[in-house]
Order: C-alpha cells, then structure tokens, then sequence
C-alpha cells in the first residue's frame, strides 16, 4: 500500500507518519490488511531524522501546488491520502489570498490529481471545527452535531468548509472515497507555536512547564473542546479503515472531544505544574484572538464518530500527563 501524507513532515503528519509504520499493515474501506510499502511525506521542510531513515518514507519538498502541477504527488500507485497541510487559522485571517490558495486552491487541485489517478483512492481531508462559528445576535446549537449546518465566522472556516463540500462531490461522482474529519483543538502539541489562533492552547502548558511565562488571551470561562494528539490521529486512520457503510453519508464528521474550560485546562496546569507553573501565565486579552476563539463551539457530539468506535480523552489533566510522559526533555519544572 502506498500512502501519501500532506503536511507530512509537521507534528500531526509526523506523527501519523510514525502510527502507520508502528502499525506495518492497514485496511483501507474495510478491505483485508494490506502491508504498507511506502509513505510519501509531502511539505515544504525536510522530515525529522526517525522518518527519513526509515526505508518506507519518501519525501518531496516544495510548495505543494507546483508538486501537485508537475504529478510529483499524488503519484500513480497512491492507495490513500491524508490532506492535512493547511494555512491555519490566524494566518488566514491576517492574509486572505495566502488562505485561498494553500486551503482552497491546494485542496481542489489534490482532488482532481486524485481523480486523474483513476482508482479512486481513499481521500482522508483534515477540516477543522472552525467550520462552526457563532453569528453575530444568534446562539449556537447546543450541542453541535455532525448534522449541524456549519456558519464559520473566519476565512480558515470558511475555506475548510468548502473543501467539506468538495470532497463530498468528488465522493459522490466516485472519483475518491471522501472521509472529511473535523479535528478539535488539539493539546498538547509539544515544539514551538505556530500561527494558528488556537495555539495558546497548547502554550499555556508547554510554556510554563518549560518554565517560560506564557500569554493567555482569552477569558478564563471561554469554552473549548479539546482532543489529544494521540486521540486526533486515532480518528485519522479509523477514517480510512472504516467501510462505506459503517463511514454513512459523504458529509465530514466531528472527532471526538470533551468540553472544558480555559480556567479550568489553568487549574489543570497547577496540579500538575504546582503553583509555580500556574504563575507563569499571563491573563492578557487580544482581541482578535478572542473575536474569533469565542465564536468557536465548546459543545460538539459525536456520534458517527462514536460509532466508529472512538472515544474522547478522559480531561485535560489526562492530556497534560500524556505530553509529560511523552516529551520528557521539555519539561524543566517538577510536576506531581
């Protein structure tokens, strides 16, 4: 089986990266397990050093519209696609044309080198849950569903849900088997911030364990829905595996999540971390980053997902003491 991963050399491609070659074989659609040969990382760096040296990853580096242009990816032979690489959600709102072409435009011409393939392969697209956004003077449902009409209030959202809708056609048309997934916000991601809006909410526990003072932007009662690494890139692959009658409709699904709050993900922190990992957030407010954070829902069922099979983290405390186990050499303050 050959497998391409877009995104492939940042922390969710990597680490998808890592699962599927610990895993050695995988059924795509319900089929029997076939042995993977081959995963092509697809990104503009260079992978990490475990995943270059192993003799089944292959990796292209470039500006993924020109390797689409050229059909360096995907290439003949490609059984399954993970979409992830993405402008992500701050970016796209301080540079709409940078968000149209690496979200939009990016996804379209995927699509259709995927369709040109011919055998039509499993098409794993990463959406987000920022497809959900609260309207200006109107609630949002509670919960949101995976039938809930999606009124995303960013340009990331918005981008993210088109790519949905695409996916779903070239589904119906029978060019790829879609499987769009909405990850939640993900925590902890270890290694430095990027430029999503999202990112303080790993950075409010990486930081202070690192023992570095972070800035939380938002109020302590905004409400969020949080997934683990380990537990987003378990819904990743069991997209693929699933079969057309167990996936159901070509509509993207939401992974699962559990609900919390920013003042209690701090209190978290301080079990863990003591006080003095606590005392190392600053209660800053932006803005912008709270304009857009708060129209994000904190309150999402999951049932396709459930049905699948997967199940959300326990709490974030759980989440945090994943991170500590998993990234020792970043954390500098003793934790309980």
């Amino acid at each position: 089986m050959n497998i391409l991963i877009t995104g492939g050399c940042g922390f969710l491609g990597a680490r998808l990266a890592r699962t599927l070659l610990a895993l050695g074989s995988l059924s795509l659609r319900g089929a029997p397990e076939r042995v993977i040969t081959r995963i092509t990382l697809a990104d503009r760096v260079a992978p990490p050093d475990d995943l270059r040296a192993d003799p089944r990853v292959h990796s292209v580096t470039g500006d993924l519209l020109a390797l689409i242009a050229d059909k360096t990816i995907p290439a003949v032979g490609t059984d399954l696609v993970f979409h992830l690489a993405a402008a992500v959600s701050g970016e796209c709102e301080a540079d709409f044309d940078l968000g149209m072409r690496s979200n939009l435009e990016t996804t379209h011409k995927l699509l259709d080198g995927a369709r040109a393939l011919g055998t039509q392969p499993v098409f794993v697209f990463a959406s987000s849950l920022a497809v959900f956004g609260k309207q200006p003077g109107r609630p949002l449902p509670e919960p949101i569903t995976d039938d809930t009409l999606p009124t995303p209030q960013g340009s990331y959202g918005v981008q993210k849900f088109i790519c949905e809708q695409l996916v779903a056609d070239y589904s119906r048309k029978g060019f790829i088997a879609g499987r769009s997934v909405r990850p939640m916000t993900v925590s902890v991601r270890p290694g430095k911030p990027n430029g999503a809006a999202s990112g303080f909410f790993s950075g409010m526990v990486r930081e202070p364990l690192a023992g570095i003072r972070a800035q939380v932007p938002v109020a302590a009662d905004t409400p969020v829905a949080l997934a683990s690494p380990g537990n987003t890139i378990a819904g990743f692959v069991r997209a693929a595996q699933a079969s057309d009658a167990q996936w159901g409709p070509p509509t993207a699904i939401n992974l699962p999540s559990f609900r919390t709050t920013v003042g209690a993900m701090a209190q978290a922190l301080q079990k863990i971390g003591g006080r003095e990992a606590a005392a190392l957030l600053d209660w800053t407010p932006d803005p912008a980053i709270e304009k857009l954070v708060s129209s994000w829902p904190g309150n999402l069922s999951w049932e396709r997902a459930r049905g699948l099979g997967l199940q959300s983290d326990a709490d974030f405390e759980a989440v945090i003491r994943d991170y500590v186990r998993e990234n020792p050499d970043a954390v500098k303050l003793p934790v309980q």
